[in-house]
């Protein structure tokens, strides 16, 4: 067997970013061939990845980038496990590429940074995902906005809206961010989904209890405000006054959302 050096280890880790003594087992089972000892840890990385890819990555970035006038903008959002890989200078530097690509490319394009994520994973140690990627291109007349939550940037939300100015545009994004709306408008939402949730309210103790006659009533208020307050964005409380819809702050200021999308890094 072939006597491996300090160095030869050293120089295979540098490469690889794998462990030192996972360095020196490689370069002995091939007799210090540095390109077969590569080989043999990204094997073995992609079987150690294998095995991370269902653990959750509740941690990671979210990160935007919007052109000035508004004409464009893009929304990445690349999950990890823990917080100090999400400070990790490797991987804020991953998460940047995967939003140069996704803008310059369009959603999908990531999945050719693949063999790279793969390669983070393994010298990092932990799951890494692209958890998910928008890019909106506005229409007529409309801007794109976005806002990813400050320090830890793991809840952002990008979104085109027609009217309004900048500011409104960042507090929806805002709004979006702390509510979670699932939906834009009522005429959104699954007929199917609906039906469903109607029938959960009917069938629970809360109106089973009610007098029969009384039920209907109850169920369609419950859906408004359970169902609908909860899950669509014009129906939810504006979180700046809770006195109004943001179906009724969007009127007044004659604004209209055409589409938006929510990332959340969270268990």
């Amino acid at each position: 067997m072939a006597e491996i050096s300090a160095a030869l280890v050293k120089e295979l880790r540098d490469k690889t970013g794998a462990g030192m003594m996972d360095c020196k087992r490689a370069l002995q089972e091939t007799n210090g061939d540095m390109e077969a000892a590569t080989v043999i840890l990204r094997e073995k990385g992609m079987a150690q990845v294998a095995k991370r890819a269902g653990r959750a990555t509740t941690e990671g970035k979210v990160g935007h980038r919007v052109a000035e006038d508004g004409s464009k903008g893009t929304m990445v959002a690349v999950g990890c496990e823990t917080e100090p890989v999400s400070n990790n200078e490797e991987f804020l530097a991953y998460a940047k590429k995967v939003l140069d690509t996704v803008e310059a490319k369009g959603v999908g394009a990531e999945s050719e940074l693949d063999d790279e994520r793969v390669a983070l994973s393994v010298k990092l140690g932990e799951n890494i995902v692209v958890v998910g990627g928008a890019r909106f291109e506005a229409v007529n007349g409309a801007k794109i906005h976005a806002y990813a939550h400050p320090p830890a940037n793991k809840f952002g939300s990008l979104l085109q809206m027609r009217g309004g100015d900048d500011d409104l545009g960042r507090k929806v994004a805002m709004h979006i961010v702390s509510m979670r709306p699932r939906f834009i408008g009522r005429e959104d939402v699954p007929e199917e989904l609906v039906t469903s949730e109607r029938e959960i309210f009917a069938n629970s103790d809360e109106v089973q209890s009610k007098p029969e006659q009384a039920r209907g009533k109850i169920v369609e208020g419950m859906l408004n405000k359970r169902f609908f307050g909860a899950n669509v964005l014009v129906d939810q409380e504006w979180i700046y006054d809770s006195s109004k819809t943001v179906g009724q702050t969007l009127k007044e200021a004659g604004a209209e959302v055409l589409e938006f999308e929510l990332f959340v890094l969270a268990a």
